[in-house]
């Protein structure tokens, strides 16, 4: 070793710089690198391989479940991009339905107020000239009677008969007039006493004829068809009372 003049030496032999390796061995150290941590995994997949079943791996297993829970998200996202277009048609139809139900609901509610008003007005037009008819009728009626009367002021008392018979014809058209409205008198005389028609204001004995048999009517009832007007007033039969006075007097005494 050859030392520069005026300079003094170390005592230490110079350290050799290490040529970078060029095809020897890896170097061994403290730590791997990464390719050969991934060499000696193929290495050992590879072992595990030859024995002729691949040993279980969590990290591999993990990986394999990942990918195949990937896998089916695709359908998924597919359907998402095409659900905007299919609810927006949707909402379209929804849309033009509902316009319509809500056109029909006001031609609904605007018929019904109409019909509501015009049977409002029917019914009051009912209440008011609902028997404009039966008064047509009863005119002629009325014109009859005045006739009737100023015939029997202009002949005087002594045309009584006269009166009569005038009289007896407005009363026929009368009954005329309400058997048109299908008014029609009640039988009662001599008919049994029914509570229904019939309304009783006395009892009468009578042994000629049954009891509760009607013998007098006092005032005469109607019905309109089937529905009673005014009851009939009537005065009902009863059994005679027996004469015995006499006989229990005696025997008392």
């Amino acid at each position: 070793m050859t030392s520069k003049p005026g300079q003094k030496p170390t005592g230490r032999p110079p350290q050799r710089t290490r040529a970078p390796n060029q095809g020897g061995p890896p170097p061994v150290g403290p730590e791997k690198t990464e390719a050969g941590d991934r060499a000696e995994g193929w290495e050992s997949l590879a072992e595990e391989a030859g024995d002729g079943h691949l040993a279980p791996n969590p990290e591999l297993e993990a990986a394999l479940r990942e990918a195949a829970a990937a896998i089916p998200d695709a359908e998924p996202s597919r359907a998402a991009s095409e659900a905007p277009a299919a609810g927006g048609e949707e909402s379209e139809v929804l849309a033009q339905q509902l316009g319509e139900t809500r056109e029909r609901l006001l031609r609904l509610q605007a018929d019904f107020d109409n019909f509501r008003k015009r049977a409002l007005r029917d019914r009051e037009e009912a209440f008011q000239y609902g028997h404009q008819n039966l008064v047509k009728d009863l005119l002629s009626t009325v014109d009859n009677l005045d006739r009737a009367i100023d015939h029997a002021q202009q002949s005087g008392t002594g045309d009584l008969q006269s009166l009569l018979q005038g009289v007896d014809l407005v009363r026929r058209e009368l009954l005329a007039v309400l058997a048109k409205y299908h008014v029609t008198e009640i039988e009662a005389l001599g008919k049994p006493f029914n509570p229904a028609v019939h309304e009783a204001m006395a009892q009468k004995p009578d042994g000629e004829v049954a009891p509760n048999t009607v013998v007098v009517v006092m005032q005469k009832g109607y019905q309109l068809r089937d529905r009673l007007l005014r009851p009939a007033r009537v005065v009902v039969a009863k059994e005679p009372e027996k004469e015995g006075g006499g006989g229990e007097g005696g025997a008392e005494g």
